[in-house]
Parts: structure tokens; C-alpha cells; sequence
């Protein structure tokens, strides 16, 4: 943890004067691009990365929150363009922002080989939605770059500005392309507390003082961000660093928690208070319930079916919102009958409370985005989720109705498999949320198909998906048209069976129930799903695999394997033949399981209606015992292991056509 940003409060005029000229100065000399050296165009090979498409020469930020309207960064980065590839990824360039943002003042030139520049007309930046990997909706300024060639230099240069907002921020050091020299100068704001910063696989950069009242920090020779499959979260592998403003810095980890615990406490005492009316619901919804989990279970149910969740609700209207807004405690939640999510965490604890039990505000790390570590003391960087806490015996039991497609005696899976604060008013108190077993998360796949003779498949399919496989089809799925719906079924169809597959009809049964399995069930029509070779049909019994890869391809990797939570497959599937076709071979593979029962991977095959039936079954699982995290050093085995299971899935089968003897000549 360092700190150089303490700051002090500017009461010398002198002083004052002179930072606002060289402010002024500064902001006179920005107005011109830097020149572009012989050196920067003349380079024909990256210099960080060997093969690099497209390098970034320099790459500055300047947060200034000095002012106390407002946070403003200005960036201003400089890339050389080596190949056909870089050029192409650089012609049309986004600006991605978030809600309370403002992009304002973008420029952009190229500069060609030959020493020509072309600038950015103004009126060619737009503004448009994006969808990121993660599914998140956000908007970005757009725009194509003039001229762009091979070997030529390209800048970009834009104002950001959040308004009403201090500088509690990631600054990123490493991109999608290797930098050669990236620096943030950071300017805080002069008040009664200071900046500080924490750092995450930045090495040895640290803040130093610059002028103008800024601080600066510099890497060198940075390679790009390569995305691995099952990775570990971005934030946990890339080159950033966090800072934030505090009143003090604690001297131990063990100290600051226990002060936050105190503190969040005290806030949420009032939470979980509960008027008459709460308490009359509470009672009438355990009456009769003889055991803890029982109440709980119904405690929980209430809140989350009785009370309309506007953060899961598709399309709120602004004067539900608005009211919403109005919720001032439990009590108001329920005689509205709606809340968003920490409304309903809100009534469950009240409800719970009312019913005898010990309840507190508990609050625990989100693993989609950084696994937490107490000796990291910066509440909002480590523990981002928040949940109720409630004694049952001797031990805390944690529970999110407000996460409305988690099944009761399930967190979500970023917060499962960590360490939760209980907040307390005296003591430190670490709670681990249980990880779920595979077999709570679980894909359950049938089908019914015919194989033609001249290969084509035919047949239903059914996808029920349960635990957090179902939350995430759900959440995939939420808000979307039917239109969408089916969009993302054909799609998903295409990638794992086959791109040549008509879907011919679908239904999608509990896109928006929080405690049935999410299912699709659809007919298809698989043109050329059986090679057809004489007599023969080579075929892939298991249909739902047809089209899968091994998951890890690269010889090598760089981060740990990471798999977000324990998951199953149950697959049962029957394919009938063409007449006059039976199975030539009928061997399956071998089962597959590791040494510590981490996987599992069994499958058997046999036939019925006299041999013109085949009877597939398939069940695997993998994440059992909690293995989740895996070292590089064990990439080898890993891989192996996935392309073991790869391999059964697409195990092959023949058919041969029967002979038919030749009737004898009559005399």
C-alpha cells in the first residue's frame, strides 16, 4: 500500500498563482500535436512484442481532480500501424463510456509513411451502443480513421468527464496491444483526506511527483492483454492500479476490516427493523414451518415472490422506479409490493429478525471480477456484493433473495467459495459462503432422433438447465423478444451441433421463474449430419457434442486455469435407424476420471427395437470438491484431460446397410 498523495491545502497565494499559470501554460501547448519523429515512422518491427500487428509508441492519461465539480481525464495515445491486421483492427476506433460520463473535444490524425497527415473531420465522430463480451450494453464515441496505411502513425486524443465524482478509479496499464512507454499523471483533490493507491501486477511502478501539482506513474514495455479460455478474472492478471481517497490508512488489514464491520453495522441496524405490518406477514408466512430451514425457506420465498424486483423486471416503468426509489425501509417495501434487490434482502432480514433470529448486513467479493483478499483493506475494491447474514445454531447462513434467480440455500457464484464479513459491532467475524456441488448445476439434455438414409437427422431436443447454469441463461435471456430468444437458441444450436441445422419449431419454458430449471426444447433437421460412404453412415451418437472442440488449444499459457463453478452434464439420447441399417461397431469410450475425482466423464451406449434403436447416455462433471483454480504448471495435464473428454464426446459410430441375396432364377 503507498501513499504519496497526501495532501495539503494550497494556502500560500503565491503558490496558487503560480500552479494556475502553469496550468494556463499547459493547457496553451496541448492545443498542438506533438511532432512525429523520422524514428516513429521509419520502424518497420515492434519493439515489445515481436509480430505485433499494431504497437502503442506512448500512451498518456491525466486525471485531474483537483476541481470539486467534476473529475476530467484527458487522454492522448500515439500507435504505429506494422501490418494489414493492425490496420484493419484501427480503421474504425471506439471510445467506450459508461453512465455519467461525457467523451467532449475528440481529435485524431494520421500520419502516413510518405509524412502526409490526414485529420479527423469532427463531424465524423458518432455515437453508438456496443455490446461487450460480458453482454453489457454500453455506449461509445466511433469513428474511422482517414488515410490509415501500413507504417503509419496514428493518435487519438479526447476530454472525459464525470461529473460529480472523485477519483476512486482503476487506471489500466495494460491494453489489447503492447505499449511502449504508458503513463497516468494523477492531480488530487486538496481536502481532509488522501489519495492513495494500491497496486496489481505492476512490479516496481510507483506514484512520483510531478509538476503542476500532479503525480506521475510510468511502465515500460508492456505487453498486450492476451484473453485466455477459463481464465482467471481480468483484474486479478492485468497491469492496473487502484486509487481512492481515505481519512487514514490503518496499520493492519485485521484492523480496517474490523472497522468496517463496525461501521457498516451501525448504517444497516436500521435495515433490518421491522414494523407491525412486517411482522404480521412474517408470522403468517412460518406458520406451521417446525424447523430453521423450513421458516427460512419460506421467509425467503416470500420476499422474493410476494415483492416485484424492479432490478430483474423487464421494462420498469419511470413512475415505478420513482417510487421504488421512495422505500425508505422494510416496511415500505412490503406495503408497496416492490423494491429493487436490496429492497428484498432488506425485508428478508426484518422478516427473519421478527421471527428470533440474529440478522446482519454481510458483505462478500464478486470472483467475476476480482477474487478477494483480506489483506487488500479497501472495502469497495474487495468486497463489492452484499447479502444477509442470519445465525442458525452456532453458524451464519447467508441469503440474497434479492438475487432473484438464485435458488434458495445458493449465493451466486461470484460470491460462493469466498471468505464474507458478518458485520459486528465488536468483533471480526469471516463467514465462507459454501461452493455448490456439481450436481447443482447442471445441463440435463434429451433427445429423440431419426438418422436417414442418406444422413440426415431429424428429431426433438430438450435443454433443462438448473442452478447456476439455469441464473445464467436466465440472465442471457432477460428482457429479450421472443425473436431474441430464438436467436440465441439457433445460435447456440449451430455452434454445438451443427451449422447446417434448420430448427423447425421451439418453446422456452421459465425464462423468468426463479425456481424452475430454464428449458429449451426444439425439432430440428440436420442435413448431412451422417456421412453417407457406399453402404456405410459414419455417425456421432452423442448429437448435442457434434460440433465441439477442445476447449484449450494453445501449447502453452500464460495465466491459471480458472473455472467459475462445479457444473454436470446429463445427456440421454436415442437415435433410431434407417431401415435396413444396423450398428457395424458399438464400442464406447473408456470413462474418464482424474486421480483426485476432480472429473468425471462416463458414457454407455446399447441398443433396443431389435438393434434399430440406439440408447446413448452420457454423464460428466467436473469442479468437484471445490477444484477450481489451476495452476500453469498443471496446464499440460488440464488440456489433456479436455481433450480426452472431447474426444469421447465425438466418438464415432457405423452403420452398414444390410446385404439383400439375390432371389434365385426360376426354371
Amino acid at each position: 500500500m503507498n501513499f504519496p498523495f497526501i495532501r495539503k491545502p494550497l494556502i500560500v497565494a503565491g503558490a496558487l498563482c503560480a500552479l494556475c499559470l502553469f496550468a494556463r501554460v499547459g493547457l496553451t501547448q496541448d492545443k498542438d500535436w506533438r511532432a512525429v519523429t523520422p524514428e516513429d515512422l521509419s520502424s518497420k518491427t515492434p519493439v515489445v512484442e515481436p509480430g505485433a500487428d499494431a504497437e502503442a509508441i506512448f500512451w498518456e492519461v491525466r486525471v485531474d481532480d483537483s476541481s470539486a465539480d467534476g473529475l476530467t481525464l484527458r487522454h492522448y495515445v500515439r500507435v504505429k500501424i506494422f501490418t494489414e491486421k493492425g490496420r484493419d483492427d484501427f480503421s474504425k476506433h471506439d471510445i467506450p463510456f459508461l453512465k455519467g460520463s461525457r467523451i467532449k473535444d475528440v481529435e485524431a490524425r494520421v500520419t502516413k509513411p510518405d509524412g502526409s497527415v490526414v485529420f479527423l473531420n469532427k463531424d465524423d465522430v458518432l455515437e453508438r451502443e456496443i455490446v461487450k463480451t460480458s453482454g453489457l450494453k454500453i455506449k461509445a464515441k466511433t469513428f474511422a480513421l482517414p488515410g490509415l496505411e501500413v507504417g503509419s502513425v496514428v493518435e487519438y486524443r479526447y476530454r472525459e468527464v464525470i461529473e460529480n465524482a472523485e477519483a476512486n478509479m482503476r487506471l489500466v496499464f495494460q491494453h489489447d496491444i503492447p505499449v511502449r512507454t504508458i503513463s497516468y499523471y494523477v492531480k488530487p483533490f486538496s481536502g481532509d483526506r488522501a489519495m492513495y493507491y494500491q497496486s496489481f501486477n505492476v512490479g516496481n511502478t510507483k506514484f512520483e511527483k510531478d509538476s503542476g501539482g500532479f503525480y506521475r506513474a510510468t511502465m515500460t514495455n508492456v505487453p498486450a492483454f492476451h484473453e485466455e479460455p477459463n481464465m482467471l478474472p481480468e483484474d486479478d492478471v492485468k497491469s492496473w492500479i487502484y486509487i481512492y481517497y481515505a481519512a487514514e490508512m490503518p496499520k493492519t488489514a485485521d484492523e480496517y476490516w474490523k472497522n468496517m464491520s463496525k461501521a457498516f453495522f451501525e448504517v444497516s441496524k436500521a435495515s433490518f427493523k421491522a414494523n407491525d405490518n412486517v411482522k404480521q406477514a412474517a408470522e403468517q408466512a412460518i406458520a406451521g414451518a417446525t424447523t430453521d430451514d423450513e421458516k427460512l425457506k419460506r421467509l425467503y420465498d416470500y420476499a422474493r415472490s410476494q415483492i416485484k424486483n424492479v432490478s430483474y423486471t423487464p421494462h420498469v416503468s419511470d413512475d415505478d422506479r420513482k417510487k421504488v426509489r421512495e422505500n425508505k425501509s422494510p416496511g415500505d417495501t412490503l406495503k408497496l409490493k416492490m423494491g429493487d434487490s436490496g429492497d428484498i434482502d432488506s425485508l428478508f432480514g426484518a422478516m427473519a429478525k421478527s421471527a428470533g433470529y440474529d440478522v446482519r448486513l454481510a458483505l462478500s467479493g464478486n470472483r467475476s471480477e476480482l477474487i478477494f483478499d483480506p489483506m487488500i483493506a479497501n472495502v469497495s475494491l474487495m468486497l463489492s456484493s452484499s447479502s444477509v447474514a442470519v445465525k442458525v445454531g452456532n453458524d451464519w447462513q447467508l441469503f440474497s433473495p434479492g438475487e432473484y434467480y438464485s435458488p434458495y440455500g445458493m449465493m451466486g457464484w461470484v460470491e460462493e467459495g469466498q471468505q464474507a464479513l458478518v458485520t459486528d459491532s465488536k468483533d471480526l467475524i469471516w463467514q465462507k459462503i459454501p461452493l455448490a456441488g456439481s450436481d447443482k448445476s447442471r445441463a440435463i439434455r434429451t433427445g429423440k432422433f431419426k438418422l436417414l438414409e442418406d444422413g440426415t437427422l431429424v428429431g426433438e431436443g430438450r435443454f433443462e438447465y438448473t442452478g447456476h447454469w439455469a441464473e445464467a441463461e436466465k440472465e442471457r435471456n432477460y428482457g429479450d423478444s421472443d425473436v431474441e430468444m430464438e436467436k440465441t437458441l439457433k445460435n447456440m444450436i449451430h455452434q454445438r451441433i451443427s451449422s447446417t441445422a434448420e430448427i423447425e419449431s421451439f418453446t422456452i419454458e421459465n425464462a423468468n421463474d426463479p425456481d424452475k430449471p430454464f428449458t429449451y426444447t426444439f425439432k430440428i433437421k440436420v442435413p448431412g449430419y451422417a456421412l453417407k460412404t457406399g453402404k456405410r453412415l459414419f455417425f456421432q451418437p452423442n448429437v448435442f457434442e457434434k460440433s465441439s472442440h477442445p476447449i484449450f488449444t494453445a501449447s502453452d499459457r500464460k495465466y491459471d486455469v480458472y473455472i467459475d463453478y462445479p457444473y454436470s452434464y446429463q445427456d440421454n439420447i436415442t437415435i433410431e435407424f434407417p431401415e435396413g441399417y444396423s450398428l457395424e461397431n458399438a464400442d464406447a469410450p473408456a470413462p474418464i476420471k482424474d486421480g483426485q475425482g476432480i472429473s468425471s466423464h462416463t458414457v454407455s451406449m446399447g441398443t433396443t427395437d431389435g438393434g434399430k434403436t440406439l440408447i446413448y447416455k452420457r454423464s460428466f462433471s467436473f469442479g468437484n470438491g471445490g477444484f477450481l483454480r489451476f495452476p500453469v504448471t498443471a496446464y499440460p495435464a488440464v488440456k489433456g484431460l479436455f481433450e480426452a473428454f472431447n474426444k469421447a464426446d465425438v466418438h464415432q459410430l457405423t452403420l452398414k446397410q444390410a446385404t439383400v441375396a439375390a432371389a434365385a432364377p426360376s426354371n
